[in-house]
């Protein structure tokens, strides 16, 4: 069991924010987990500290030091559970790479999460995210994960609805917050595909790509394609993918907008309410492509900030609050960070 002291972030997180932690540890099982706990709870040791579980780092902003112990998820491995005679559900430990798990389902001919390959961060993010992506959430392939209760010291069962599952929300991110450890997710993929191409440009990119035979590897290629084009790759731009969630209004609020800005983009939901594109808001604001010091907003995707080198977490949270100040005065909207303030 290392315990590393002083230890720069910048290489744990997507933005590439030289943030400190204090203590820094990795795990790869449950025992190792458990031993860092213990340790912490020692009367002669400094640990007794809070303790931030850091996964892929891809959904964080840091703006500050943190003063405590971060535990970097490293938990492994993925294995088909059981089958049935339309599913296969799978179970990924928490520390597998998102993408990878992704291309390993493809491989497999596993039909479910196509839509959301490229997406940075690891499998223990998805659910406590809801990641979506092109008209596909998690929630739509979740069967259940297991949890390890930090205080109580035992792994609890979530199943679906105890989730409660929102648009990048989950029980884990509001009622369960720092309490848990997401071990594994169990998924619900399908034996034959129902392919959903209708979001986004993915029906236009399977034309430009000259797709003939539609299959789970050519619509996972497509969203590679369109990501790419649109979205700055973290290795080179240090970005933590959409900074802000798309605001849901009131259908009234939105009638409204529209007779003002006619080419408003809104997406009717189910409950009759409108969703908003926030990445449209924030660049008829004028921030696309604007740039204070390594601090700024991507020139091809408003809804990206982005470090270009070496601006630090206050500055990129700065800024980000300077766009939600200009969306709400001009459009009377109230933008809300996707991302996890630290």
């Amino acid at each position: 069991m290392l315990i590393q002291e002083n230890i720069s972030l910048k290489k744990y997180n997507t933005f590439g924010i030289d943030a400190y932690a204090a203590y820094f540890s990795t795990f790869r099982t449950l025992d190792e987990l458990n031993e860092l706990l213990e340790y912490k709870k020692l009367p002669t040791s400094k640990l007794q500290l809070p303790t931030l579980i850091l996964g892929g780092g891809s959904n964080i902003l840091f703006t500050q030091n943190f003063n405590g112990i971060v535990l970097k998820n490293e938990l492994k491995g993925i294995e088909k559970v059981k089958e049935d005679n339309e599913f296969v559900y799978v179970k990924a430990g928490a520390g597998v790479n998102w993408h990878q798990f992704v291309v390993f389902c493809i491989d497999n001919n596993w039909a479910g999460v196509e839509n959301l390959s490229l997406i940075p961060g690891n499998v223990g993010a998805s659910p406590m995210q809801n990641i979506g992506a092109y008209g596909v959430e998690i929630k739509d392939v979740f069967y259940e994960l297991e949890a390890f209760h930090l205080a109580e010291k035992k792994i609890v069962r979530f199943g679906l609805n105890e989730c409660a599952f929102g648009y990048r929300e989950s029980v884990f991110k509001r009622k369960h917050r720092g309490e848990f450890v997401i071990i594994n997710v169990t998924y619900k993929l399908r034996k034959d595909p129902i392919y959903n191409t209708s979001y986004g440009a993915i029906e236009q990119e399977l034309e430009k790509m000259g797709v003939k035979a539609l299959s789970i590897k050519a619509i996972s290629d497509a969203v590679i394609n369109i990501r790419s084009s649109k979205l700055p790759n973290p290795a080179e731009i240090g970005n933590a993918g959409s900074f802000f969630k798309n605001p849901e209004i009131l259908s009234d609020q939105f009638t409204i907008l529209n007779a003002q800005y006619p080419n408003i983009v809104g997406y009717k939901l189910d409950n009759g309410n409108v969703k908003l594109a926030a990445g449209w808001l924030i660049e008829q604001c004028g921030w696309k492509g604007f740039r204070k010091g390594d601090a700024g907003c991507h020139a091809k995707q408003a809804l990206v900030l982005v470090n270009y080198g070496n601006a630090t977490g206050k500055e990129i949270y700065s800024l980000s609050g300077e766009i939600i100040a200009s969306v709400k005065e001009k459009f009377g909207v109230e933008l809300e960070r996707e991302v996890n303030i630290i």
